[in-house]
């Protein structure tokens, strides 16, 4: 059964201990959680575990393998980080379990531009997070903001959708520029 995000603010800690890990809404604002890494790994894996087994998918080692690699990272990974991440997984398994992974709600991709595609695991297993993308190397890095801050965004962006009679559900903001490390050499 997939359950889709609530509108009202939840308070309630994950099974993990964590604020909000239920899916979230454009409407809470309670961001105390964003970006945080995975506590408990094996909890983790129940947890996608089951929703692969509701969504008709086995969770094999290989998944497993690229599920521990994404909750452990510091920042979505690229293809090429993954599979120097699980050597033991072949660059075409990766791709094909990272796209049975996808379509089960556990494994989101973010697009650098053009074919630099980054994959990291769902908000719904992380926490709302936004984040900085580099237009000259293509990195992406997490980015948290300020509580208040986020809670201006869902107001403004909740204001913004009720005048076009859309009813959001979640958002998320990218912004561009170059890292440090490209900005040092303009």
């Amino acid at each position: 059964m997939t359950t889709r995000p609530s509108m009202s603010t939840t308070n309630t800690p994950d099974r993990l201990g964590r604020p909000g890990f239920a899916p979230r809404s454009v409407h809470e604002s309670d961001r105390e959680s964003q970006m945080e890494p995975p506590k408990d790994l094996d909890q983790l894996h129940d947890d996608v575990e089951r929703r692969l087994a509701a969504a008709g998918q086995r969770y094999t080692d290989g998944r497993r393998a690229l599920v521990s690699a994404l909750a452990t990272a510091q920042r979505p990974l690229t293809l090429r980080d993954i599979v120097s991440t699980v050597p033991e997984v072949p660059q075409s398994s990766a791709y094909r379990n990272l796209d049975a992974l996808r379509a089960g709600g556990i494994v989101v991709r973010i697009s650098a531009g053009g074919d630099r595609a980054h994959f990291e695991l769902a908000e719904t297993l992380l926490g709302h997070h936004h984040h900085l993308i580099c237009v000259s190397c293509g990195t992406i890095e997490d980015m948290r903001i300020d509580g208040a801050l986020e809670a201006e965004v869902d107001r403004a962006l909740t204001g913004a959708a009720g005048e076009a009679g859309f009813t959001p559900l979640r958002h998320s903001l990218d912004l561009y520029g170059e890292c440090s490390d490209c900005g040092d050499e303009a």
